[in-house]
């Protein structure tokens, strides 16, 4: 019996076993043809993925261009460099790492003893991507290209490069926020900011697409001699900003922050038939420094009271509305009136009280003006709101640059309306609007009436054939009528000649503006605080308007009690319009072209001895004016990067080194 048992327990095993191993069998079957059948095309993708794979080709991005042609923003490469510590033959690299790790350190400035341990321990540890050096110049990526075991390459001397391009602005930081970036935020959003934001589309092109196969060592080769799609470069932009004029309105707008210790302020300067914007500056003081930089573009976004500058708004309106002509007289009443307890003042109160309604605009008198309004429209100020409405002040331009102030102009029965609200909008109080919107209507009565968007690009372009064109645009084809214009005219123009402006009346050349003074007060520290902001526009030469401008400055100091418009921003008015006529190239004849001048002798010989004396060898530029040295590297067959405007402050490659034609310098200018 025992046995039996022992034989049936053995019998059963046994048959469990099978069973097993029948089950496995079926499973793997199972398996196989799932794996070949339904999973397999997955799993040969997968395979061919690690084989076989699509390479993006990046598109070049466009240029964008000033309207002289000046180049404003393009691409270069830089360049982050690795080593492979492994790749190197033991003979090359005991032979070599020293004078490698010399010329180290004499590019990065740590000691030879410092990078020859770095590289030591990279090979001891079979490092195969040693960080090196990122974001080189193509000028310091050649340079270290030719050093000792790099210049092997990558096979053989662990030379690992990795370009990327950067944006640049060749002409430094002028009209910085205006140009604009593209930047991918931290959470994968896009950022535009100025022409290159708004015309990113254009820009930025097409990526191609080309098919490789993986070879040994983590190469990868192109399967075919054709992409599996060519890259489309990006098109170039062509601002309508002019370096020349951007140039002058730049420091002159720079040197009137600094002499008044401003918190920060800009200017516009557009052409009057087109709206094309020829300057845009917008300074800012660093607290730290002192030093005054572009972090806003102010001129676009920042909405605020304008002050008396809006007074031009009143004078359209009395006038269109034929509700008064400029002849009528009105009482100063001492440059002290009260409309519901609130007082309305004149910034001077003195001289004579009875004066007509163009002497009260040339003198930029509160009471005058404010009386006009409230007397003509207080029975009926939707009529006020709806002249300011038809002059499209009450909504945006609607620029392509993101980020326009909305303006703000209080209307009869709403929340914003009172008893106020029409006395004070008449000098500018309680309606708010960007210092663009504020030049756009007097640039529309330099226009003869016509009011016209601003434009900041001109043109999209393919090298030389035109993708797109931007003409000008109309907003309004007559915001009042010619009459209208022609008075007010008269009377900007005598605001300079004997009015608040009359401290920049030149005899010799015509300008035509308002000044403003407006007060602000801000929340600072549980408390209020007051300054000031000084504001000039207007437009240039009178008698046949080219161009229209505005200088707005905030927070002037206010220790010599001298913060108003006239004083702060009219003279940055007046040299930014007499150095454009004076400074620019004269159509006039020349009496006397064989004149030697003495000044000019000197400067061509100096150009013409450097340019003999370099034969073979890089000149010395330091102090020389930036157009000469561009000239005379140009002729001796090199490539010139230009960086800033004026005369050579440094050059990237050392006076003295020997010359290599089609070699690119880059010049700092200051």
């Amino acid at each position: 019996m025992a046995v039996d048992t022992t034989n049936k327990a053995l019998s059963y095993r046994t048959y469990l076993t099978a069973v097993g191993i029948f089950i496995m069998t079926i499973a793997i079957a199972v398996k196989l043809i799932n794996i070949q059948w339904v999973e397999g095309a997955h799993y040969r993708k997968l395979a061919k993925k690690r084989t076989v794979n699509t390479f993006v080709i990046p598109a070049n991005k466009g240029n964008i261009y000033s309207a002289d042609g000046s180049l404003l923003a393009t691409s270069i490469p830089n360049y982050t460099i690795h080593f492979d510590a492994v790749a190197p033959k033991q003979s090359l690299f005991q032979e070599n790492v020293a004078d490698l790790a010399k010329a180290m350190s004499k590019m990065f400035g740590k000691s030879a003893s410092h990078y020859q341990n770095v590289f030591q321990r990279a090979r001891t540890n079979n490092n195969r991507f040693l960080f090196i050096a990122k974001d080189l110049t193509y000028t310091q990526f050649m340079v270290l290209k030719e050093m000792p075991i790099f210049k092997e390459g990558k096979n053989k001397g662990g030379f690992i490069v990795e370009a990327h391009p950067v944006r640049v602005h060749p002409i430094g930081k002028i009209a910085e926020r205006t140009i604009g970036y593209e930047r991918k935020l931290e959470d994968g959003t896009l950022r535009k900011v100025g022409i290159e934001g708004a015309f990113s589309k254009y820009l930025k092109g097409e990526d191609g697409k080309v098919l490789k196969q993986k070879m040994a060592k983590g190469e990868w080769k192109p399967i075919r001699d054709e992409n599996e799609k060519e890259p489309r470069d990006g098109y170039d932009v062509i601002a309508t900003l002019d370096v020349f004029i951007q140039d002058i309105a730049h420091h002159a707008l720079l040197k009137q922050l600094q002499d008044y210790d401003a918190e920060h302020g800009c200017v516009v300067v557009m052409e009057t038939k087109t709206g094309y914007v020829r300057a845009i500056s917008n300074l800012e003081k660093d607290d730290k420094s002192g030093d005054y930089y572009e972090s806003f573009n102010y001129a676009i976004y920042e909405s605020h009271e304008p002050g008396s500058t809006f007074k031009l708004v009143d004078l359209i309106a009395l006038l269109d509305d034929q509700k008064v002509d400029t002849s009528k007289v009105y009482d100063r009443k001492g440059g002290l009136i009260y409309y519901y307890g609130k007082k309305v003042e004149d910034s001077h109160r003195e001289g004579p009280q009875k004066i007509s309604l163009a002497r009260g605009m040339e003198i930029s008198s509160n009471t005058v003006l404010v009386q006009a309004v409230c007397e003509n429209y207080k029975d009926n100020p939707q009529q006020f709101v709806e002249r300011i409405e038809r002059m499209g002040l009450d909504k945006p331009l609607g620029l392509p640059i993101a980020g326009e102030g909305i303006p703000s102009i209080p209307k009869p029965g709403s929340k914003r309306w009172s008893a106020i609200a029409l006395p004070w909008m008449a000098f500018g109080y309680g309606v708010s609007v960007t210092p663009l919107q504020t030049l756009t209507l007097y640039n529309a009565i330099a226009n003869n009436g016509e009011m016209i968007k601003p434009l900041f690009v001109s043109e999209i372009k393919e090298w030389n054939k035109t993708i797109k064109k931007y003409n000008k645009e109309v907003i309004n084809p007559k915001i009042c009528s010619d009459n209208t214009v022609k008075k007010i005219k008269v009377v900007l123009e005598n605001v300079v000649k004997r009015g608040t402006g009359k401290s920049l009346y030149s005899k010799d050349f015509s300008m035509a503006g308002k000044t403003g003074t407006a007060q602000a007060n801000y929340a600072v520290n549980g408390g209020m605080e007051k300054h000031y902001i000084s504001s000039f526009v207007g437009f240039f030469p009178a008698d046949n308007p080219k161009y229209s401008c505005i200088v707005v400055v905030h927070k002037p100091s206010t220790k010599n009690n001298n913060y108003y418009g006239a004083d702060v921003a009219g003279p940055v008015f007046k040299r930014i319009a007499q150095k454009i006529y004076t400074d620019a190239p004269s159509s006039n004849k020349v009496k006397d072209v064989n004149k030697k001048v003495a000044k000019q002798d000197a400067k061509y010989q100096e150009y013409y001895s450097r340019l003999h004396k370099a034969k073979n060898k890089v000149p010395n530029l330091k102090g020389m004016p930036g157009m000469d040295a561009v000239a005379l590297l140009e002729n001796l067959g090199l490539k010139v990067i230009v960086n800033g405007a004026g005369r050579v402050k440094s050059q990237s490659i050392k006076p003295g080194e020997v010359l290599r034609k089609n070699t690119r310098i880059t010049l700092e200018l200051s």
